[in-house]
């Protein structure tokens, strides 16, 4: 935790105001568990305009987590607001346990993560160039029956001539649980400043099983035979088709906040699934 580029900064709780001026929007997904903890939550602390609100407070799973994380992006690029999860859905990997009692209280307690997002710079093969931002990954998947072929740059060396597979992606450490992970890419803690570089469904070099970079590392992937292997790149919800080429780094100047509470924090949950059976 001593290399301050490396690491998930945690602002201190007094960032926030105390508990009785916490200005709290509450965000909900589109189910009917989630509505009915919102209209919970609304009544017992009121609802802010997001735009006002000191803390947002999304109810669902880790994908309107990351939908809210995104939203809070578009309001506000340079200051994000705080976000805090409460799990309304199924896994809630990114979310604490739901309860409506003393919740100023615990976001004000709560422990602040902070991510940095990965910048997908994409080139379709009519030229077009495509921004987006990426929280947990950005992901390059082949578009028909026929495998991706890639050619895998790092830094301005060529790494992997070609990787022939069904795709290929780079995680932050916050979204080394989701599909990185089901692509057997590994888990990487929140302090380590790296990036995971994992395959899918990879059929040469059959071995090879990706690679940690450090968070500083720039990936090029240029798609060899586009024309007959047509490849589409996805940072987290912004798919672009036909991809030529795909640049990826880390978004340093871009920050977002997550609240988890003590008792189980961000970091202890990322090392307990290293040991989940």
């Amino acid at each position: 935790m001593t290399d301050p580029a490396a690491s998930p900064a945690q602002p201190p709780a007094s960032s926030l105001p105390p508990p009785d001026a916490l200005r709290i929007a509450v965000a909900c997904a589109d189910t009917e568990e989630a509505r009915a903890a919102r209209t919970r939550l609304v009544h017992r602390y009121g609802n802010a305009p997001a735009e006002q609100a000191d803390v947002i407070v999304a109810l669902g799973g880790d994908g309107f987590l990351l939908e809210t994380l995104h939203r809070a992006l578009a309001r506000n690029r340079e200051r994000p607001t705080p976000v805090y999860g409460m799990n309304r859905g199924s896994v809630g990997f990114l979310l604490n346990a739901y309860r409506e009692e003393d919740l100023a209280e615990r976001i004000v307690a709560a422990q602040q993560v902070r991510l940095h997002p990965l910048r997908m710079v994409a080139t379709r093969v009519n030229g077009e160039r495509v921004e987006a931002l990426g929280i947990n990954e950005v992901s390059l998947l082949r578009e028909t029956r026929q495998a991706a072929k890639l050619r895998i740059t790092v830094d301005g060396v060529v790494r992997m001539p070609e990787l022939i597979c069904d795709g290929a992606l780079v995680a932050t450490p916050a979204g080394s649980t989701a599909y990185n992970l089901s692509a057997h890419g590994p888990i990487v803690p929140l302090n380590a400043g790296v990036l995971a570089l994992t395959p899918i469904s990879t059929f040469r070099p059959r071995r090879w099983r990706g690679a940690l970079l450090p968070h500083t590392a720039k990936i090029t992937f240029d798609i060899l035979e586009e024309a007959k292997r047509p490849v589409s790149a996805v940072a987290d919800f912004t798919e672009v088709r036909e991809v030529l080429c795909v640049e990826v780094a880390e978004c340093r100047e871009v920050g977002l906040t997550l609240l988890f509470d003590p008792e189980l924090n961000f970091e202890e949950r990322i090392l307990k699934e290293q040991f989940a059976p």
